[in-house]
């Protein structure tokens, strides 16, 4: 089949162009259909953009319609031999079309399951996030899982899914690799081979600081960016951070700083952090592959630590360039009673040498991140990169609400003082107050009555306390309402409380020209731009202290979960980010020329 241009797509008749397009969506020549008036398309991803928001906009029937115009996975389509050429590719390199027969009744269970669940039948791309096809396992598990979803959650996860496999089909017509998004995605791949002990037995991916996983993975970073991306200078420091310089024609010139943490949360997932070391670092090798300087250098960070998962103190990687390393902490000690600076000590690290990491700020022109979203609104509107806009400043409390333990039989309603009622009352208020106000999220995470018992009215209740906000007022403001409201709800409970502070962090906006420069960046790809706040911390929030920062985000598949094994990203969105960096790069070398 002859690979199909831009040129040609732009150029061909609107029946042509439905042709051309023919096996994108299944059964559904519509699609294009609707998408040829929107020509000419700037780029394949601007094509795919299109296709994708004209199945958006169709209406829910139609959007079923297009569903129930796909094929069940191993079902009697396949059995009959009258899938598509592009189903039959894709299942057959899943394996789907070689089951054994217990494979196969499982599967066809399955089917059953769901249809009758969701009334559409279960779309998955089984080609994968790399496209190179996910086993009948996998194939299997995911089935299970989504099988219990709300209704309205699966048919938008069905269309996600949907264009994906169209996506794929599109490269396939295209004759379009996304080698740099490859390249990303398979070096997470080989990364999170490291985890540590108790959670690699059990295919569970856990980097601590300083664990033996987590210096494995320093030293794999470290020689990535010798071996294969050609990076001047590469160190491990002295808090573990994994630092690559890459320098300009100038070797005196300014630095641009970038990178992320390597660390991550217990049983958690493949991309948080690790993919905003792993884009510049491809970056710096397609320019050392064309023997490319910019006349700014460019250094790298793998920070050694962000997640606070074996010690209490966070940010230890990029707490130490700004010079906010509190040396108290390394009396800390774990779970196993292992200080940090036992653990330094053992890791090899110099300590002495942590006050000489601190940067000097006027060396640098600023930070930049990019980062997985770690939430579901750029998969929801099918968009693959976002700009940040600020990182949320966060506020966190512990509390406790006292009242009186009684019988839960012989004591009247009226004459109750619950203090887990109470609770439940200041949660629903700070759900409320929540989401009153845009960019603004409060949570109560934990609530524990302790040594409760079921024929007891709670005398205690526990609880915690998270708010975010994009600017420290409107962070304050619903502090502050949340905490009379827990008075007047004590007050007239005949009730009282305890609330203390744990963790205060300053909103971090973008600096504009920083975010202008990804805005730009992203637009060069023929992308929409969209712009949101980071409700999670990042280090680009530490680095914020000492210099100009911004972030861009990149969607992740499964609703963007994160903190998770779900997390994942594709090939074809990393790509998307690799070229947005080398965009932001290409800019400022013509900015400083």
């Amino acid at each position: 089949m002859a690979t199909l241009t831009l040129e040609q797509i732009n150029a061909a008749t609107a029946r042509e162009f439905v042709a051309l397009l023919d096996g994108t969506y299944e059964h559904s020549p519509w699609v294009a259909e609707r998408a040829a008036a929107q020509r000419p398309f700037a780029s394949l991803v601007h094509l795919k953009l299109a296709l994708a928001q004209v199945v958006r906009e169709a209406g829910r029937d139609t959007q079923v319609a297009l569903i129930r115009a796909h094929p069940e996975l191993a079902g009697k389509a396949m059995l009959s031999k009258t899938l598509t050429a592009e189903s039959t590719h894709e299942q057959g390199k899943a394996g789907l079309t070689d089951c054994t027969a217990d494979e196969f009744a499982k599967i066809q269970q399955l089917n059953t399951d769901y249809n009758a669940r969701f009334g559409f039948p279960f779309i998955l791309a089984v080609r994968g996030p790399r496209g190179l096809g996910l086993n009948k396992a996998e194939i299997v598990a995911t089935f299970e899982r989504r099988v219990g979803n709300h209704p309205d959650f699966e048919l938008a996860e069905c269309l996600r899914n949907i264009h994906r496999i169209a996506e794929m089909r599109l490269n396939d017509k295209f004759g379009h690799t996304p080698e740099l998004g490859n390249l990303v995605w398979d070096w997470a791949e080989r990364l999170a081979s490291n985890s540590d002990p108790g959670y690699a037995e059990r295919g569970e991916l856990t980097v601590t600081y300083l664990t033996d996983a987590h210096r494995a993975c320093a030293q794999r970073l470290a020689h990535w960016m010798r071996a294969d991306c050609g990076f001047d200078e590469v160190e491990i420091d002295a808090v573990g951070n994994v630092v690559g310089v890459y320098h300009g024609s100038d070797r005196n010139a300014k630095r641009l700083l970038t990178g992320s943490h390597y660390d991550t949360v217990r049983n958690g997932g493949k991309y948080d952090g690790r993919q905003g070391i792993l884009v510049p670092m491809a970056c710096v090798r397609e320019l050392h592959r064309q023997g490319r300087r910019l006349p700014f250098g460019f250094e790298v960070v793998g920070f050694a630590e962000e997640e606070g998962q074996r010690y209490k103190a966070v940010f230890l990687g990029s707490g130490a360039l700004t010079g906010h390393f509190d040396m108290r902490w390394l009396e800390q000690k774990d779970a196993d009673g292992i200080t940090m600076r036992e653990a330094m000590v053992h890791a090899g690290l110099c300590i002495d040498d942590i006050p000489k990491l601190q940067r000097d700020a006027s060396k640098y022109l600023g930070f930049v991140e990019t980062h997985i979203e770690q939430g579901p609104v750029l998969n929801e509107i099918d968009l693959p990169l976002g700009i940040v806009t600020s990182i949320n400043g966060s506020v966190r409390y512990v509390g406790e609400i006292v009242g009186m333990a009684s019988h839960a039989g012989t004591t009247p309603m009226d004459r109750r003082r619950d203090a887990a009622t109470a609770a439940a009352e200041l949660a629903l208020f700070v759900e409320k107050r929540g989401g009153a106000v845009p960019h603004l999220v409060a949570t109560v995470g934990m609530l524990e009555v302790p040594n409760g018992s079921i024929n007891v009215v709670p005398g205690r209740c526990k609880f915690s306390l998270d708010i975010r906000a994009t600017t420290n007022e409107v962070r304050d403001a619903c502090a502050d309402d949340i905490r009379a409201e827990l008075q007047r709800i004590c007050e007239r409970r005949g009730l009282h409380f305890k609330l203390e502070e744990t963790m205060r962090a300053a909103a971090a906006p973008s600096a504009p020209a920083w975010q202008q420069r990804w805005e730009r960046a992203v637009q060069t790809l023929g992308l929409p731009l969209y712009r949101m706040p980071s409700g999670a911390g990042h280090d680009a929030m530490k680095m914020h202290e000492a210099m100009p920062q911004a972030m861009l985000f990149m969607r992740g598949l499964n609703a963007g979960i994160s903190h998770n094994p779900l997390e994942s990203i594709t090939n074809d969105d990393t790509d998307l980010c690799v070229r947005a960096f080398q965009n932001l790069l290409d800019q400022l070398a013509t900015e400083l020329a």
